[in-house]
């Protein structure tokens, strides 16, 4: 992906993280193309890119779509998240280095910093991310492609429908997590997990 199209993907990106579009709004190749002053074609390799990573359904002969998930499929997208970040957590309790847990920390510093900047699209992103920090101290590639397509899916819904000071409460759950993982105890990981996502998901 060239510069071009990288700094496109950012801004729409964040647009959707913003929750600036409405759920199920067509994004339309031609439009977007005069926007940013490109062909179509790299607005298309763009769109492919943000419906690979769950911002935006694309629908054979129909086009770009921003994610309108129903209540079901959040519903099965939350508990799927709670059966493999359960058993992320339940696994790295104890077993995380000093290193990764200063990353870790390091990463929850983001969080609140954009938190208290205001910016909502990189508090989304950097919220989800650290989910995948956690996945990817468990070295599976599986696991780790798994939870990214679920967290982006996730992304969207907390866009749309989560009260912008709920991301603070957000902020102080995953340091509930991490601290039981820096001491061990798997237990009370696992139960800081699931009430951190079902808290999200309510």
């Amino acid at each position: 992906m060239t510069a071009t199209e990288e700094l496109i993907y950012r801004t729409l990106a964040q647009t959707l993280l913003a929750g600036r579009l409405s759920p199920g709004s067509q994004l339309i190749e031609t439009r977007l193309a005069a926007i940013f002053g490109v062909s179509r074609e790299r607005i298309r390799k763009v769109l492919h890119r943000l419906g690979h990573e769950r911002l935006l359904d694309l629908i054979p002969n129909r086009g770009s779509f921003v994610s309108n998930p129903t209540l079901e499929q959040a519903r099965e997208i939350y508990e799927a998240r709670r059966i493999i970040e359960g058993g992320i957590v339940g696994r790295l309790a104890g077993r995380l280095t000093e290193t990764q847990v200063r990353r870790l920390r390091a990463h929850g510093k983001l969080e609140h910093a954009a938190l208290h900047a205001g910016d909502r699209a990189l508090s989304i992103r950097l919220s989800g991310e650290f989910h995948i920090l956690l996945a990817e101290q468990t070295e599976s590639a599986f696991v780790v492609r798994q939870l990214q397509e679920l967290v982006s899916r996730t992304s969207m819904l907390v866009a749309f429908f989560e009260p912008a000071a709920s991301s603070e409460c957000a902020c102080e759950e995953h340091e509930d997590i991490l601290q039981a993982l820096a001491l061990g105890d798997a237990a009370r990981a696992v139960k800081a997990m699931h009430v951190h996502l079902s808290l999200i998901e309510t």
